[in-house]
């Protein structure tokens, strides 16, 4: 549901993880998983024959057997506490509160709507620690520093942000690269490629193709650390980072290293190039390989103002598929990042907005609220008023 490995299709007769599959059998849960999904994460299947299931994977897997009480989701939970432990996964004790415009505005988004929304978070005294700018701004996927028509001034509007005496957060897809950029028209060798040379297609957002930035090329790692550098010049020290599988497509690279190693460069120096102070939230990532490198983590597609998918696809945008991601996902809070299970969206329009905003009291982590405040009504604006507090480490899922 995150897009991680798409041409790796499951089986028809089963279901396929990356890095991790459980199975529920006799009392007792089997789980298999990589030793250490960071560096290897192979994709495990298990098919079904009738009364058989059989597990196969890509590479090496462990197998450990729960038979203590709660089931899956507390054997899963159990697992994760080993898992974290063995990988040393530090995390920050506490989340920041988050004010986002995607799910109100999309790719609509003008400054004037960031400034009345800054205001009207003051007027209401609402309890947001940060307040994002999202994808609008820029002028093309990978022109990051140059600004859309919509934009004038980034500096600007953080200043404005912190006069709130709030933080500034940015969202970025920093590893695509559209096909309308100025990037992709001027450096096509720092795209990766296939095998006869092709730029590795990554998905089609936009309206346009975007394909995968090589970051061991010193041009391309040297952009990606001055975007980041500038905007942490600009005040910016939140950073919503999306569209992360792309840093682990399978593909040609200037230097002969596997895709998941590639992807810990692009992390590390994303890392490096925020510093320390700075939070990190993770999106449309390969989940298990990014442990330990984000403060927080999206473990669910995107949620929508519908419930149901429009296509019937539930890894498609809609509440029923982030939900059942959302708690399916929960064991990691708290272990690996603070769970992300999507956005508040409580203005009237939103379908159940009262069982959308359950289960976000109920599997939230990081809490960020993304309607248009003056949209709001009583009832949307006090839930929002409840729902938004900060992450603790306190698991969601008990051992």
């Amino acid at each position: 549901m995150t897009s991680y490995r798409p041409g790796r299709r499951g089986p028809s007769t089963g279901f396929q993880g990356e890095g991790l599959l459980a199975l529920a059998d006799d009392g007792a849960t089997h789980v298999f998983y990589a030793p250490d999904p960071r560096a290897d994460c192979p994709s495990i299947r298990l098919e079904l024959h009738k009364e058989t299931a059989t597990i196969t994977a890509s590479g090496r897997v462990r197998h450990d057997v729960d038979s203590g009480p709660g089931g899956m989701g507390a054997a899963l939970a159990r697992w994760s506490v080993r898992m974290a432990a063995t990988l040393e996964v530090a995390l920050p004790a506490e989340y920041p509160t988050v004010w986002c415009p995607w799910y109100q505005y999309f790719t609509h988004l003008t400054e004037a709507d960031m400034y009345e929304n800054v205001e009207a978070i003051d007027k209401h005294d609402l309890p947001v620690d940060v307040i994002g700018v999202d994808d609008a701004f820029q002028r093309e996927v990978g022109d990051w520093l140059e600004l859309s028509d919509r934009f004038t001034s980034l500096p600007k509007l953080v200043r404005r942000i912190h006069a709130s005496h709030r933080r500034a957060g940015v969202w970025i897809a920093p590893l695509w690269v559209g096909a309308r950029s100025n990037l992709f028209a001027k450096h096509p060798d720092w795209l990766v490629t296939d095998d006869i040379g092709n730029p590795v297609w990554a998905g089609n957002n936009w309206d346009q193709d975007l394909y995968a930035l090589d970051v061991t090329h010193p041009g391309a790692m040297n952009y990606l650390r001055q975007v980041f550098q500038t905007w942490r010049e600009y005040g910016f020290d939140y950073f919503k980072i999306d569209f992360l599988f792309a840093g682990a497509l399978e593909g040609r690279r200037r230097e002969s290293i596997t895709a998941l190693d590639h992807y810990a460069i692009a992390m590390r120096a994303i890392r490096d190039a925020v510093g320390s102070g700075a939070t990190i939230l993770g999106c449309g990532a390969p989940l298990l390989p990014s442990i330990g490198t984000v403060d927080g983590m999206r473990v669910s597609c995107d949620t929508a103002p519908r419930f149901a998918p429009e296509s019937g696809d539930i890894s498609q945008p809609s509440q029923a598929g982030a939900v059942l991601s959302g708690e399916g996902r929960a064991f990691m809070h708290g272990r690996f990042w603070h769970n992300d299970p999507d956005c508040i969206i409580v203005r009237p329009e939103v379908e159940h907005r009262d069982r959308w905003a359950a289960h976000v009291d109920r599997y939230s982590g990081v809490r960020a609220a993304s309607d248009r405040v003056n949209a709001l009504d009583d009832w949307g604006l006090e839930t929002t008023r409840h729902l938004l507090q900060r992450s603790t480490l306190k698991p969601l899922v008990a051992v």
